[in-house]
């Protein structure tokens, strides 16, 4: 038999899984390894224990599988993006990697925006945001405060590009994430080249990797080094992946206009398939060819969903019982007894990209318990992913189903929620663990086991249920809806001054 490797690095292990052809998984390992915090907003994490994880986690798979390495065809990698690492002209990491949830470049992000750039109309239509999370402002970042290492550094790059020059010795940057983060675009023509002059950072055209692979080519075969630290034969091929949640959506099964994948956890991530190319206020994107060759990834996100209810249960002290409150929860009706909660607890990513807004519970009474408050969480997050549909939907971009992976799917009220709010059938999966899957079907694209990306998802996803929307519950939702729009201006002015002087200094 034939197999494909599927390797997730993420923020805190690397996971490698083994896939047959029919999408079935036959090992999964799991490496952890540290994140470091220096100082308030930096968070750091060594590349060489990456490399080490994926020795590990690759070889522990093969043998907990039982099978030979000669019976691995490939191997595809996803890992977190605007995870940044500078290396010198040996290939070592000058200092640790400043990995994505890193802000110190806050700074940074507002100059590049201030700059007015055309490569900038990807998010919001021109109006930002630039995160501090991402590749320009990192790299900006290390030019202004350790410039004898940025001019040191023969190579600036991601966690993705580490792996693959790690494993094949080839330098290439991954056409995802170059498009999502890097201002990179195959429509206008590849790198944002007046913006890294505007920006001072003409440097990156030698330090960046020169060539770009999208997903589901071949990057190479491993070299002597990496066949003896996973173990497996030097003609194995590595195929070029990208970020997590981006080849999450081909684990996923979500590669046709109209399909969005809903991403669900402490956060949601919404990443919607379309033929046309959109840069409009209220979405992030569109990206072209970030994942599919002649096709535009548009992007919408909340920044807490699920760490909402988690938030409940520390106030609680633990006392509160999730699973017994979402039993209790399904036998109140729609609209939660008057109750009305703003999801924005973390600030709102998408449509309004507000990082000082904040949540609200609305409608509290003496006659309100654990369980309301439960629903009209899972009630609030629901009208806030449809807010992100109608913000794509106005730009012109279609979407007929949701496909839904993380801690939502748990939970039958909540995936019947989000489909009665968004007024849309949502599908899950067999196997939820989208990006390793995703990973694996790119590895069996680019070892010839399948003609295109589509034709390995026909042949290893498969939808285990769909949830459709209910009428009744529809219409409730459709009436509640605008008081929920109606929030968020409605509270602008609440918001404390003080937070004001703290978040923009």
């Amino acid at each position: 038999m034939s197999y494909v490797i599927g390797i997730d690095g993420g923020t805190e292990s690397l996971r490698a899984d083994i896939f047959d052809l029919s999408g079935r998984c036959v090992a999964s390992v799991k490496t952890p390894y540290e994140t470091h915090f220096p100082s308030p907003g930096h968070a750091e994490q060594n590349p060489d224990e990456w490399w080490k994880a994926l020795g590990q986690s690759v070889s522990s798979a093969v043998a907990k599988a039982g099978i030979a390495g000669g019976e691995i065809d490939a191997i595809g990698i996803d890992t977190t993006s605007c995870s940044v690492v500078a290396l010198d002209d040996l290939n070592r990491p000058l200092r640790p990697a400043i990995i994505w949830m890193d802000v110190r470049a806050v700074r940074e992000a507002e100059f590049i925006l201030a700059t007015g750039d055309p490569a900038l109309v990807v998010n919001g239509g021109g109006s930002g945001p630039i995160s501090a999370e991402w590749m320009l402002p990192k790299a900006l970042w290390l030019k202004r405060h350790q410039p004898d290492l940025f001019d040191r550094a023969n190579t600036i790059c991601e966690y993705q590009d580490y792996l693959n020059l790690r494993l094949t010795g080839r330098r290439v940057a991954s056409l995802d994430n170059a498009s999502i983060r890097w201002h990179y675009s195959t429509a206008r023509g590849g790198r944002p080249a007046t913006l890294l002059k505007t920006t001072g950072l003409d440097a990156l055209n030698d330090k960046w990797p020169n060539e770009v692979l999208a997903p589901g080519q071949i990057v190479g075969t491993l070299t002597k080094e990496a066949g003896r630290h996973t173990g497996l034969p030097e003609s194995v091929n590595v195929v070029q992946g990208g970020a997590d949640a981006f080849i999450g959506m081909i684990g996923l099964g979500v590669a046709r206009c109209g399909q969005m994948a809903f991403i669900t956890g402490s956060s949601h991530l919404c990443l919607s398939v379309t033929d046309r190319r959109v840069h409009a206020p209220g979405i992030w994107g569109t990206y072209s060819d970030a994942v599919y060759p002649g096709l535009e990834i548009a992007e919408g996100g909340q920044t807490s969903t699920g760490s909402i209810l988690a938030w409940l249960i520390r106030l609680s002290h633990n006392a509160l019982d999730l699973k017994e409150l979402d039993v209790k929860a399904e036998k109140i009706a729609p609209g939660s007894d008057g109750l009305l909660v703003l999801d924005h607890f973390q600030g709102n990513r998408t449509p309004y990209t507000d990082a000082l807004s904040r949540g609200a519970i609305v409608g509290l009474s003496l006659s309100h318990g654990a369980a309301h408050i439960v629903r009209a969480i899972m009630e609030g997050v629901g009208f806030g992913t449809r807010a992100i549909l109608d913000a794509m939907q106005n730009a012109g971009i279609a979407i007929k189903e949701l496909v839904a992976c993380g801690g939502c799917i748990r939970s039958d009220l909540w995936l019947q929620i989000h489909a009665d709010t968004a007024g849309l059938p949502i599908s899950v999966p067999r196997f939820t663990d989208a990006p390793p899957l995703g990973s694996a079907i790119l590895a069996a694209v680019g070892a010839g086991r399948f003609g295109s990306i589509n034709e390995g998802i026909e042949a290893m996803v498969s939808i285990a249920r769909q949830v459709e929307p209910r009428p009744e519950a529809q219409r409730r939702y459709a009436e509640i809806y605008p008081q929920y729009l109606a929030l968020y201006p409605a509270l602008k002015p609440f918001r404390p001054v003080a937070q004001h002087k703290t978040e923009h200094t």
